[in-house]
């Protein structure tokens, strides 16, 4: 299934003539672009789905979206607002370090 997550754009900035942005969330921070939603500025939230934000949404919408997406059990799989920190990459989401993982 694929689902847009709403996050709080924290900047914006412009990078190869693209605009774009980081976005918060709930703990997990992402490079957006935000080139479908140019008048969005830190602070507000957007819809954002593979990295791109599609839409702006207001806060009381951005909740109402995280928390059927707790309710179907997608926060969980996704990671958000499970940890403040990045994780390492080389760890598995459980924190537990990779091994012997071929791919």
């Amino acid at each position: 299934m694929c689902l847009g997550i709403p996050g709080r754009v924290d900047d914006t900035f412009h990078e190869d003539g693209l605009l774009m942005g980081t976005v918060d969330f709930g703990g997990v921070r992402k490079r957006v672009c935000l080139e479908h939603v140019p008048d969005a500025v830190p602070g507000q939230y957007v819809l954002v789905h593979v990295g791109f934000a599609l839409a702006r949404l207001d806060e009381g919408e951005a909740a109402r979206v995280f928390e059927f997406l707790a309710a179907i059990g997608q926060l969980d799989e996704l990671g958000v607002g499970q940890e403040s920190e990045p994780r390492d990459a080389a760890q598995e989401p459980d924190g537990e370090p990779q091994a012997g993982r071929h791919e």
